[in-house]
């Protein structure tokens, strides 16, 4: 295969894959009322499909992507495919919710497998110069199966029941994995594979894993004691996996991509957006059905051009990007994103669905810008050696953050219209632009690798970012 063919081939792995799991979590949440109610399950169980998955997934993602290095991302992505295709097609069958919530745990372990790998195969298969729009069509594609994904999985649901939504990504699944292996692994530039740092990896999924699980299940009454004991965990793993990595010889993450720079500024700003996004999704809800009085489908209509900007949007921020720099274009968009949540409590308090639309249609922009830049520059800033764990990092960015922007809106939440939700989710997403100021300006050698270590196919200095 000709070096265009793979990197069709490693583009079109890399958008079905993240767009598979993106989708597999909308459909899920339509199909957890008709599940709970066939299976005879509580609430909390319930909650544990979602949970499980989510703990699985922080957990495994950046050791997933130090496998990704040392053994080919191609490898890593269809042995997470297969295992996403069994585990779904397993859930499709499952008798009970127990059986369920095991496989859904499962099933975040192949997803954290596939996840980073969508990202380490497009470092290896494109030139830092054009890897910008890669990873807008990827973020196109994420944005589109998590925007049909409630009508999707919907109508499944209302036609075939609540399995049928498990089987919708097994097909697909297994093509991109048969396709991966079928594409030799590209020859990795930069010398011997990278050593695995396995109390690192134990320390870092610890604290990832006890912090989701933390504020997963909230601050309620019931749950305070276990979420402020799993938190608790969660601290002293991370302060342990700090106090390891400066002393390990082959430590899990490389200091260069957390030391202050371009990587820990783009893990940052989608840190933020990400938190700032879903927890203004969440909040949103409530606020138009609660205390509007709206409909669920009114309120879905007035967020769909939040979506619709996402996903057109996404490869016009890769243009801009190209031109002015991501520090621009990243920073623009945060700045839109903050505004948009800022006004959309004020928009809707007026009843007005075009100003809604409006504010909705700010969000998705600056969101998708940032996702954009701020990914192109955390993936092709690493040096190739460490793509995989640049891909787990950024993921663990993008699944964390959700997790801290929902418990942060159910804590504010409860005031009605009054509710500071989404004035404090506004300034979490402000909080997204001195980070964005961090990411290298036009023409700043975006090519080159974290801690100035230029990689193997980087470009010249002079080529722009």
């Amino acid at each position: 295969m000709s070096g265009r063919g793979h990197r069709r081939a490693a583009l079109a792995c890399s958008v079905v894959g993240a767009a598979v799991v993106a989708l597999d979590g909308t459909v899920l949440t339509i199909a957890q009322p008709v599940l709970q109610h066939d299976l005879g399950a509580d609430t909390a169980q319930v909650q544990w499909t979602s949970t499980a998955y989510l703990v699985a997934v922080a957990a495994l993602l950046v050791f997933a992507g130090r496998l990704g290095d040392r053994y080919g991302h191609r490898r890593l992505f269809a042995a997470g495919c297969l295992g996403f295709a069994a585990t779904s097609a397993g859930l499709a069958l499952a008798p009970g919710i127990g059986a369920v919530i095991a496989l859904r745990a499962l099933q975040g372990v192949f997803g954290a497998l596939l996840q980073p790998a969508t990202l380490g195969m497009l470092r290896a298969a494109f030139p830092p110069d054009r890897l910008g729009m890669p990873v807008a069509l990827r973020t196109s594609a994420i944005g589109l199966a998590a925007a049909t994904g409630p009508l999707i999985g919907g109508a499944l649901v209302d036609a075939y029941g609540w399995r049928a939504v498990f089987l919708l990504g097994v097909p697909p699944t297994l093509a991109i994995a048969l396709l991966s292996l079928a594409v030799p692994e590209p020859r990795r530039a930069g010398g011997q594979a990278a050593a695995l740092d396995l109390p690192g990896a134990g320390l870092l999924g610890l604290a990832l894993a006890c912090l989701v699980q933390g504020l997963a299940h909230g601050f309620g009454p019931g749950a305070l004691t276990g979420t402020a004991l799993a938190l608790s965990v969660s601290a002293v793993a991370a302060l342990a996996f700090v106090r390891h990595e400066a002393r390990a010889p082959h430590p899990l993450v490389p200091p260069s991509m957390l030391r202050p720079g371009p990587v820990a500024a783009g893990l940052g700003a989608l840190l933020a957006v990400s938190a700032a996004l879903s927890g203004t999704l969440f909040a949103a809800t409530y606020l138009f059905q609660d205390a509007l009085g709206l409909g669920p489908m009114p309120t879905a209509v007035r967020m769909v051009p939040l979506a619709l900007l996402i996903v057109a949007g996404a490869p016009v921020s890769a243009m801009l990007k190209a031109r002015y720099g991501p520090r621009r274009v990243a920073s623009a968009g945060a700045v839109l994103c903050a505004a948009g949540i800022g006004l959309l409590g004020r928009a809707a308090g007026s009843g007005s669905a075009l100003a809604t639309g409006v504010c909705a249609g700010m969000i998705g922009a600056g969101f998708g810008a940032v996702m954009v830049t701020a990914t192109s520059v955390v993936v092709h800033r690493a040096e190739e050696r460490h793509a995989g764990v640049a891909g787990g990092l950024q993921q663990t960015a993008m699944n964390t953050g959700p997790v801290v922007g929902v418990a942060l809106a159910s804590l504010l939440l409860g005031s009605g219209a009054a509710s500071p939700a989404l004035p404090v989710l506004a300034a979490v997403a402000a909080l997204a632009v001195p980070a964005c100021l961090g990411l290298p300006g036009r023409g700043a050698g975006a090519g080159h690798a974290s801690g100035g270590v230029t990689s193997a196919s980087a470009p010249p200095p002079n080529v722009r970012s």
